[in-house]
C-alpha cells in the first residue's frame, strides 16, 4: 500500500512539473488562432458546464419573462450588446466574432440548452477565457428581458427580428447609462430612465 501511494505522488510531482515547464517555456500557444489541445478544451468546457449549472442553481426567475414589451426591451439590449457577437436572424456576427476562440455561439440554437437561470448568470457574470462580458452594470430587469428575447429566439425568422428592432427604435431605442447615469456615447447626456 506505500509503495502505491509514493508511487501516486511521485506521479503527480511529475505531471505538475511537467505541466510547469511546458508553461514557463512558453510551449503552450495562446493564440486565438489555434484551437485548445483536446484535454484542454474539455477540462475547460466541463469547468464551465459545471460552473453555470452550481451557480445559477439558486437564482429565481421572475414571472412573465415572454411578455411583449419585456421582449422588446430584451431585443434592445440583443441589437445593441450581442448581435455583433452572436449574430441575430439575418444579421451576421460581427468582424469581431471572427477572431474570438472560442467562437461566440448561435445562440438561436444555444440558448435553449440553457435555462433562464443559467442564461440570467451568464448574461450578469460573464464568462471568464471565452470573450463574453459580464453585464452587472445593467439593470436585473433589462437582463431578464433579454433572457426574455432570447427564449423566443430559436426559429425566429428575420422579418419577426427586424419588427422586433423596430418596434424598440420606435420606443426610443437603446440608450443605456453607467452606473452614475451618466452615456458615455454621449458627453453630456443622462439617462433619465429608471434603473
Amino acid at each position: 500500500m506505500r509503495t502505491i501511494i509514493v508511487s501516486l505522488l511521485i506521479a503527480a510531482i511529475v505531471f505538475l512539473l511537467g505541466a510547469a515547464t511546458v508553461i514557463y517555456a512558453g510551449l503552450y500557444d495562446i493564440a486565438a488562432t489555434t484551437p485548445h489541445w483536446p484535454a484542454t478544451s474539455w477540462l475547460l468546457e466541463t469547468a464551465r458546464t459545471r460552473s453555470i449549472t452550481a451557480q445559477a442553481a439558486g437564482i429565481v426567475v421572475p414571472p412573465g419573462l415572454d411578455d411583449p414589451a419585456k421582449v422588446i426591451i430584451g431585443v434592445d439590449h440583443y441589437a445593441a450588446h450581442c448581435a455583433v457577437c452572436h449574430g441575430a436572424p439575418g444579421v451576421p456576427k460581427g468582424d469581431i466574432a471572427q477572431g474570438l476562440y472560442p467562437p461566440p455561439p448561435d445562440l438561436a440554437t444555444a440558448a435553449p440548452i440553457y435555462t433562464p437561470a443559467e442564461l440570467f448568470w451568464i448574461l450578469k457574470h460573464g464568462i471568464k477565457m471565452t470573450g463574453m462580458p459580464a453585464w452587472s452594470d445593467h439593470s436585473d430587469e433589462e437582463l431578464w428581458a433579454t433572457v426574455g428575447f432570447l427564449e423566443k429566439l430559436q426559429g425566429m425568422s428575420e422579418q419577426d427580428y427586424a419588427g422586433l428592432v423596430m418596434a424598440s427604435m420606435a420606443q426610443g431605442g437603446h440608450h443605456h447609462a453607467g452606473t452614475d447615469g451618466h452615456d458615455p456615447a454621449q458627453p453630456n447626456s443622462q439617462d433619465t430612465r429608471s434603473r
